[in-house]
């Protein structure tokens, strides 16, 4: 696997790449959900996130109620002990870790509520979701942090 230490500097000197192939390209990428899809299984295919673990050390997840509730089940807590407990109230109103990492992140990389995390966590990198354009400058700022998401975005200047 390519190693990505310097992610952030990759992708902040993409960044312009990025931004012009979007202008370029915003009404064809409405119909390219195929390809990105395509993109994000051959990318995630070769690249380990128990390597990286980047999302869970850096980015805090808005976490909505049904989280909470997953949340409390698996670590056997009431609801407003998970929100006590590990969570705050961010500037957009959003529930958010109180802290980061992540609190569930262990030294292994893994997560010790993997099956119960929260919605956002499970769908990140975001590149398998319909209608990708939408997404398109969110993946942009995600390649700051995320090597599937970076990679996606490079094989897009491909097609």
């Amino acid at each position: 696997m390519k190693r990505y230490e310097n992610l952030k500097l990759l992708s902040e000197k993409a960044k312009p790449v990025f931004q012009e192939y979007y202008k370029k390209n915003k009404r064809r990428l409405s119909k390219m959900d195929t390809i990105v899809h395509q993109l994000h299984a051959d990318v995630s295919d070769k690249i380990d996130c128990l390597t990286c673990a980047n999302c869970c050390r850096s980015l805090g997840p808005a976490i909505y109620d049904k989280d909470i509730e997953r949340m409390a089940k698996a670590l056997r807590m009431k609801p407003s002990e998970v929100v006590s407990n590990y969570l705050r109230i961010d500037e957009d109103g959003d529930y958010v870790f109180k802290s980061m990492p992540c609190p569930f992140l262990m030294p292994d990389n893994y997560c010790s509520i993997y099956e119960s995390r929260p919605k956002a966590c499970r769908e990140y990198p975001h590149t398998d979701r319909k209608n990708f354009e939408q997404i398109y400058k969110l993946t942009v700022k995600n390649a700051d942090t995320c090597p599937i998401a970076y990679e996606v975005l490079r094989g897009l200047m491909d097609k």
